[in-house]
């Protein structure tokens, strides 16, 4: 990952003569801002007083120019120059961008199996429980987190939360369930016969919007391009990536499923019904599934909404895809494009 070491600069200034009091200002190579993994930032100060040394950073990582871009997470990142002079030291930060170098592989899927789903489940996290489903789903007043026979749709248990929280992401970790509230600033912990056993707050990322884990470390999206990195004994966020492709940051990343390493998620109110699959480490979006016409295929009645809600069974390595109030739960696989 990122090297980390103190440095010095000695840089040679430039002398503004006809303002003595230039601000001293970063300069980029080429003016460039924005980058790819393998790119070399290179940069100067420019300024009009003499000083002594310069310290560069990459976000708080300090860094040697020139810097070449290789094991980092990508997206918006701040550069800093921090100056000495016998007087003082001074601060100038910059922003910067960091894409990814690969574009991401399309994929498409193939309906293997078509099940029931509530018309009236507004369908905001969906994750396996052994062979049972686990349902939590929004709106004010109709909140709920459920268990489902997923072959006919029948409820075996659901359990309305409180009528001020709107119920968001769901994921279960060692026969415990965790349940996000979206803007109540409030997460809900179950045993797995929905027995409230706590709940916790949220810390930078304000909102709940997706949650899974990798069997030791939960992850949550926030509505933004981050998905955030959480302790589940504490619930410190310990780090977040952005959502970051070769061309842009993408955000509204919404419902999350953890599948042999990689986080797939939807997106919310996204031009296409699709599914991304992210590196966690790096935030980097390595492929796309395209679920377009998935939506067709349903009930077209007045509550229809968006495509959202993604279940990996592990015993079948196959996905469970459906949406807001979508009449029909689809078993799909997934597969490249050609």
């Amino acid at each position: 990952m990122k090297i980390l070491f103190s440095l010095s600069l000695f840089l040679i200034f430039n002398f503004c003569s006809s303002n003595k009091n230039v601000e001293p200002r970063i300069i980029f190579e080429k003016n460039k801002r924005t980058y790819i993994i393998g790119d070399t930032i290179n940069l100067k100060i420019l300024n009009n007083k003499e000083y002594d040394s310069i310290i560069f950073f990459l976000d708080k990582t300090p860094i040697k120019l020139p810097y070449y871009l290789s094991d980092i997470n990508l997206g918006d990142k701040k550069v800093k120059a921090q100056i000495y002079t016998d007087e003082k030291i001074k601060s100038i930060t910059e922003n910067i961008r960091v894409l990814s170098r690969y574009k991401p592989k399309l994929y498409s899927y193939k309906i293997l199996n078509e099940y029931p789903h509530d018309t009236e489940a507004y369908t905001q996290g969906l994750e396996f429980y052994y062979d049972t489903l686990i349902e939590s789903t929004g709106l004010i007043n109709k909140s709920s987190i459920r268990k489902i026979n997923y072959k006919n749709g029948k409820k075996y248990q659901i359990k309305l939360i409180n009528n001020d929280f709107f119920g968001e992401g769901v994921t279960i970790l060692n026969d415990t369930i965790y349940q996000l509230t979206w803007k109540n600033n409030l997460g809900i912990v179950y045993k797995n016969n929905f027995q409230i056993i706590r709940t916790f707050d949220y810390n930078r990322s304000k909102e709940g919007w997706g949650l899974c884990n990798d069997g030791e470390f939960l992850y949550k999206s926030d509505g933004s391009s981050k998905i955030w990195k959480i302790d589940r004994n504490n619930f410190n966020e310990i780090s977040y990536v952005e959502v970051t492709t070769d061309k842009t940051i993408l955000k509204k990343i919404n419902e999350l499923e953890w599948v042999n390493g990689k986080i797939y998620a939807n997106t919310y109110q996204f031009n296409k019904d699709v599914v991304l699959i992210i590196d966690p480490l790096s935030g980097q979006v390595e492929g796309v599934i395209d679920f377009s016409g998935l939506k067709s295929k349903v009930d077209q009645i007045p509550s229809l909404n968006v495509f959202n809600g993604i279940a990996y069974n592990k015993n079948k390595n196959t996905f469970f895809v459906t949406g807001k109030n979508w009449s029909k739960l689809f078993e799909v696989s997934i597969h490249e494009k050609n």
